[in-house]
């Protein structure tokens, strides 16, 4: 196997020689340029990262206090000094603080000072280092260098490096929030240059790509348009932490049900198959956890659910990833309908929950969560094509070319065929009708539920069904589940499940097209060593 140099992975230039040679010298003069840890303060009450310093009540008062103050200034003007020492002193009584990040510009020197912004991912503050007023601390002994040695030391820190300092907080002339630092800790070296800050990284491949590379460029980028990338993961974050805290708050219990399954089964779809060494067995990575989650409601979990990951061998696209998040629960004792409720109800808490609102935009329109529709699969083909010629062989494509593009508004389609949802249950009034729904946003399928199928022989048969499909060529069809079978002859109540895709989701509440852009490390074609050696994100 043929191993890269490192040069190979981090191209030389002019920029990382440069930086490379600021290593070399601050490891002469600090020794250990990558120290183990630095504790932070706890002014705030916890550790003062830099978000939660100018959050923390005494500091963010005074801030709001002298932006007030200056926004009535004129041009070039500054507050008056003794509002500006008032504030200092009520500043200087919280003690020092000490933080740390990494430096969001190059350092902004004048004179014997320096000025520079630390940033934690979040938020910024600017630190002072004022000559012979600092000592820059060695990281191979409680020394420190001497005041001159310092500011030479100083000089040799670069946009992006990570360095804790510990010093006061003060407010400058120009009635900005500032550290005057007393000492600065050296934590790591940025070796390539950082994106740059007026236009972050225009390329979707690299944003994607070197995730690591997008999250910096969207936290030191200076103007915004829509939500910063980490923004956009904190709101996924706050969906999921919303979906379970519902669920949980509900009676349901969270579990954990195989990756690796020795059929493929519980959705119509292609897998990504593996072989177990040990045991000499093909497995599967699942496509679904369905099938393992109504075993338990058959053991007496009556309401259960699982935050999964599912795996499918089968293309990409701007709403497809092979490997994607999935919410999927069941119920016992409810039905097809009660589980519309409770998911609209879900839903609907989540995005107030995320986004504070129930009207969110997404790609110029504005998708209203306080109203969900319901809708038949017929009325609905023939509410967009009234000389329609439905059978159940034509329903599901004119649905998919005259329908789906269409459902801007959250909307449940209802009453699907039977012959195309082998685990629900037929509708008592309608046997050929299966009592399942998906839900529906803006063209895209966010949700899929049904009454679930709980007799045993009914599912056999259906499973066998199946698997003429498959005989036929249709490689998604699915494969007959023996233990499902048996788990199903012990008895299985009423109940009915639902399966919520997270990613696109997430996609409608941070204004995202493209599902890449909703997941950290989206899968992407193998990177070209010799087409794109040196496509880092570094543009400084």
């Amino acid at each position: 196997m043929s191993i890269p140099q490192f040069t190979e992975i981090v191209e030389p230039n002019d920029q990382t020689e440069a930086r490379r040679e600021h290593l070399e010298t601050l490891r002469e003069l600090i020794g250990n340029v990558y120290p183990n840890k630095f504790e932070r303060s706890r002014v705030s009450g916890n550790e003062d990262t830099i978000t939660r310093l100018l959050s923390f009540e005494p500091v963010s008062k005074i801030v709001k206090e002298i932006t007030e103050i200056v926004s009535k200034l004129a041009e070039r003007e500054r507050p008056p000094a003794v509002i500006k020492d008032a504030l200092n002193a009520r500043l200087r009584e919280l003690g020092n603080v000490r933080i740390a990040g990494r430096m969001a510009v190059p350092p902004r020197v004048m004179g014997k000072a320096a000025f520079v912004h630390l940033s934690d991912g979040m938020s910024r503050l600017q630190i002072y280092c004022r000559k012979e007023d600092f000592v820059f601390l060695k990281n191979d002994s409680p020394d420190a260098l001497d005041p001159l040695d310092s500011w030479t030391a100083f000089g040799l820190l670069d946009h992006g490096d990570f360095i804790g300092v510990e010093g006061y907080l003060f407010i400058t002339n120009t009635g900005e929030l500032s550290v005057h630092v007393e000492k600065l800790q050296f934590l790591a070296k940025a070796m390539l240059p950082m994106p740059d800050k007026m236009h972050g990284i225009s390329d979707p491949e690299i944003r994607q790509r070197q995730r690591y590379a997008d999250l910096i460029a969207s936290s030191l980028q200076i103007e915004h348009e829509g939500m910063t990338t980490r923004e956009v993961f904190e709101t996924r974050a706050k969906i999921i932490s919303s979906l379970r805290r519902y669920l949980e708050d509900h009676g349901y219990v969270e579990v954990e049900t195989p990756m690796l399954t020795p059929k493929a089964t519980g959705a119509a779809a292609t897998p990504f198959e593996t072989h177990h060494n040990a045991l000499d067995i093909k497995l599967y990575a699942r496509i679904a956890p369905e099938l393992y989650l109504k075993r338990l409601v058959v053991g007496g979990f009556e309401k259960v659910y699982e935050l999964n990951r599912n795996f499918r061998n089968e293309g990409i696209s701007y709403k497809h990833n092979p490997e994607f998040t999935m919410l999927e629960f069941y119920c016992a004792y409810m039905d097809v309908n009660g589980m519309m409720d409770f998911g609209e109800a879900m839903i609907r808490e989540s995005v107030l929950k995320a986004t504070g609102d129930l009207k969110v935009p997404y790609e110029g329109n504005e998708i209203d969560f306080s109203r969900f529709e319901r809708l038949a699969m017929r009325d609905a083909i023939l509410r967009h094509k009234p000389d329609a010629e439905i059978d159940d062989a034509s329903m599901i494509g004119l649905f998919d070319e005259f329908v789906e593009p269409d459902l801007i508004q959250p909307t449940f389609i209802i009453d699907y065929p039977k012959s195309i949802s082998p685990l629900s249950k037929a509708s008592p009034g309608n046997p050929q009708i299966a009592e399942r729904f998906e839900l529906f946003i803006n063209g895209m399928e966010v949700a899929n539920g049904f009454s679930e199928l709980n007799d045993p022989e009914e599912q056999y048969d259906r499973f066998v069904d199946q698997m003429s499909e498959r005989d036929r060529g249709d490689e998604e069809a699915m494969v007959m589940d023996e233990d499902y079978i048996r788990a199903l002859s012990y008895g299985m109540p009423p109940a009915a499940g639902i399966g919520i895709g997270i990613d696109r989701l997430t996609m409608l509440l941070t204004n995202k097209h493209s599902i890449r852009d909703v997941i950290l490390f989206p899968h992407l074609r193998p990177e070209s060593r010799s087409g794109d050696k040196g496509k880092q994100a570094g543009v400084e």
